[in-house]
């Protein structure tokens, strides 16, 4: 397989880091799939940095919810989930509970609920698997702009995160010293569905800023991890990417994790038959 490096893809997309409305070039991994990497406007604790974007055309691509508390109550990687349930990408569903398996937010999947209670402070809820044809086949339900009980039971599969981006494309996020290297699931003005990744800690306010500064055109955008937990992995026919986090504020305070940790929960993709 070829491992897509950094040095590679800026070799053959180079990025600009300019600022606003930058030029971004795409790798295509396979229709409907796209990976590129955009440079950051302000450098990390670490120096220069750039943050990893996934984009996913759901007209070529189901989504899942995979779980430990449906599959043997046991946590994997994200690169385990991927591989044992034959999916093309992982990342992570969302932040979990000290059990070590339940979303912080409400996580429904069919029938089954890996956390029955909805937040009243998280106002982001990923939605996908419509009984109506007529819905989007996902979206982020931004729970201030559209509420909640209208879609409750027109998803199978809704899972709930903190807002980071709202419906209005504000930075809802307030300053704050604490850093992250930070894991996001976001949706642009087109339907596409962005993984997002940086390793490079941030404050969240911060990174709100980079993406909205970007030509990403996001609609809105919900946080699903950071620290050493935030996760994505890739890997297609000769693509392989693997982006795992490592800062965190109070946590682990360093650039040094090399290994991607278990984790209880992911969203993931297959290419549709």
């Amino acid at each position: 397989m070829l491992r897509v490096t950094i040095l590679f893809l800026l070799l053959l997309f180079p990025l600009s880091c300019s600022g606003a409305q930058e030029k971004m070039s795409w790798l295509k991994i396979d229709k409907g799939l796209y990976f590129t990497e955009i440079a950051t406007t302000k450098e990390s604790l670490f120096g220069k940095a750039k943050y990893s974007v996934l984009k996913i055309d759901p007209r070529f691509y189901e989504f899942t919810l995979l779980s430990a508390t449906q599959h043997g109550k046991k946590s994997r990687t994200a690169r385990q989930w991927a591989e044992e349930f034959s999916c093309i990408a992982a990342i992570n569903a969302g932040m979990y509970q000290q059990d070590g398996l339940t979303n912080v937010g409400f996580m429904k999947n069919y029938k089954h609920f890996n956390n029955p209670h909805l937040r009243k402070d998280y106002k982001s809820m990923f939605a996908f698997n419509p009984l109506n044809k007529s819905l989007p086949a996902v979206q982020i339900l931004d729970r201030q702009c559209q509420g909640f009980n209208k879609f409750k039971n027109k998803y199978q599969t809704l899972i709930q995160n903190i807002r980071m981006i709202s419906c209005k494309q504000k930075n809802v996020w307030q300053q704050q010293n604490k850093q992250w290297s930070i894991a996001a699931v976001a949706i642009d003005k087109s339907g596409n569905v962005l993984f997002i990744h940086s390793r490079k800690p941030y404050s969240v306010h911060d990174f709100n800023r980079f993406l909205l500064q970007s030509s990403l055109n996001i609609y809105n955008a919900m946080y699903v991890e950071g620290g050493p937990e935030a996760s994505l992995f890739i890997s297609d026919k000769k693509t392989l990417i693997e982006k795992m986090g490592s800062y965190e504020t109070g946590f682990t305070e360093h650039n040094k994790n090399a290994v991607f940790w278990p984790i209880p929960n992911v969203i993931a993709i297959r290419k549709k038959k």
